[in-house]
């Protein structure tokens, strides 16, 4: 899955989709008004001419790539976790659904199972629910089911957890030196109940996790993501990986070695989220470990499964339905969480309709 500059289908782009690739993830680059990030999407799926699933970080607060009228203005998640209402949280994410689905996106980068435990990490903070590993893993679930349910694929991150680092992965490759008594009590409490609720994907996180392995980090560990998250916890659904070319992976590893090293590890798909020369080394060094035997074709296979069922739940066709933003169905969602905060402060709440 693949980023791309601008907002048109480039000659890269369209080769990129002519060479089969799953998907395109959309940056603040690509959208524009709600108008023209529907009209890029419809182009998108019509140019595929197959199941071509796009998709964006919305997570709401201040990761959120679609922003003013007519997508509803949503507060930080740790402000919905203060709350501590399920069901709440469950209609904000049909309302993302709705919103995605709207303009064409078929996933959500959401939510994040990310533990707060940390005040002073520099990127994870008021994106979390909450500093309880328990109520994370509740309410994640919730907006998860939300957002299924309106249609849109969840992604629960950053597997198996990014909440109490001192440092941000886009920049540096971090490390958790806590044992494994304490990760099987704190940061994968969430990431268990999802996979326990059986929902969509997980995203991994560029984070070394030295009592579970000292040598690689997530996204190429082969204990952490096949040992733990699928052993362990039984998660069956889609891993993706995060951005290949962020510095934590970028500074440290090729992205052929990660590429190869993360497929063996058991990620299902791969972001690579910048640069066309970087997409295709991804691509090109998959191919030759597949034809080289050093990955086996089984792990295709199986990655292609779970990628088939996403695709067939979740892809959806180019269609028109930017004229429901704003209309009876969205409003009646936005004024049903506006009434679920009422007698607070909307400025503290900060949740608007319009």
């Amino acid at each position: 899955m693949v980023g791309f500059p601008g907002t048109r289908v480039d000659a890269d782009l369209a080769s990129l989709m002519d060479d089969g690739i799953y998907g395109a993830i959309l940056f603040k680059r690509n959208v524009g008004t709600a108008q023209e990030t529907a009209a890029l999407c419809h182009a998108l799926k019509v140019r595929a001419g197959r199941p071509f699933i796009l998709s964006v970080d919305q997570e709401g607060g201040r990761v959120a790539r679609l922003r003013g009228a007519p997508f509803t203005t949503l507060p930080p998640m740790r402000e919905l976790g203060q709350r501590g209402d399920a069901g709440v949280v469950e209609r904000v994410g049909r309302l993302l659904a709705h919103e995605l689905r709207a303009v064409g996106f078929d996933w959500d980068f959401a939510p994040v199972l990310d533990v707060d435990t940390n005040p002073a990490n520099p990127v994870i903070g008021d994106r979390s629910f909450s500093r309880d590993a328990e109520e994370v893993g509740r309410l994640g679930v919730a907006l998860a089911r939300g957002l299924e349910a309106g249609g849109v694929a969840s992604c629960g991150k950053h597997f198996p957890g990014h909440g109490d680092t001192m440092t941000d992965s886009h920049l540096t490759l971090p490390r958790l030196p806590h044992d494994l008594e304490r990760l099987r009590r704190v940061e994968l409490v969430p990431f268990r109940a999802f996979a326990q609720a059986r929902l969509a994907s997980l995203m991994t996180a560029h984070v070394m996790f030295d009592a579970l392995d000292k040598e690689m980090p997530a996204t190429m560990s082969e204990r952490v993501l096949t040992g733990v998250l699928r052993q362990e916890l039984g998660f069956d659904g889609v891993l993706v990986s995060d951005d290949l070319e962020m510095k934590a992976i970028a500074a440290h590893y090729s992205v052929e070695e990660a590429a190869v090293r993360g497929t063996l590890a058991g990620v299902d798909l791969f972001l690579v989220c910048h640069q066309v020369d970087v997409q295709r080394r991804a691509i090109e060094a998959v191919v030759k470990a597949v034809e080289s035997g050093r990955i086996p074709r089984e792990r295709i296979t199986e990655a292609h499964r779970r990628l088939d069922v996403l695709a067939a739940r979740f892809a959806h066709p180019a269609e028109d339905r930017l004229a429901t933003l704003g209309g009876a169905e969205h409003l009646a969602l936005a004024q049903g969480l506006d009434s679920a905060f009422a007698g607070k402060d909307p400025t503290e709440v900060m949740l608007a309709s319009r």
